[in-house]
């Protein structure tokens, strides 16, 4: 088994990662909201179109769902990640409709080093998605921790 590309080490305050871009269907608000999140809006175009959403919206729960994948796709898979003790915050500005085209990044905010686990770091960041045409649909932020590189080597 090879090591993972990301570790602790390699964030950097300041930094902004890519997460690459998703096009969001119908079809897919309307699995994932049959299961999770059956309001009317995330069912029905009609519905959603009469709403303040403006159209068949994706839920929000969805919305995070998609950003968890981009994230896991672009680097997480790849990464020391041992797991986030909570969220900070998690906004959903403005509605994910179908046909939309969500791009990804994260600005990494702090770094910290545990104070009981010095084999462990704390990377803080700010995440967002923002639509085809510029705005932001989606802000999240929390902190995730990573093993050192050299942890994770040992």
């Amino acid at each position: 088994m090879s090591a993972a590309k990301w570790a602790y080490d390699d964030f950097v305050e300041g930094a902004v990662l890519e997460l690459g871009s998703k096009v969001v269907s119908a079809e897919e608000i309307i699995e994932f909201a049959s299961e999770f999140d059956p309001q009317p809006m995330h069912l029905d175009e009609d519905v959603g179109k009469a709403s303040i959403l403006g159209g068949l919206s994706a839920s929000g729960w969805h919305t995070s769902a998609m950003f968890m994948r981009m994230l896991c796709d672009a680097f997480l898979l790849d990464s020391t990640s041992q797991g986030a003790p909570g969220i900070d915050y998690v906004k959903w500005k403005k509605p994910v409709l179908a046909g939309d085209v969500l791009a990804g990044r994260l600005t990494i905010l702090s770094t910290r080093v545990s104070r009981s686990k010095p084999n462990l770091g704390f990377v803080t960041w700010r995440a967002e998605l923002v639509n085809q045409k510029g705005e932001s649909a989606f802000e999240l932020q929390n902190s995730v921790m990573f093993l050192t590189r050299e942890a994770a080597a040992a």
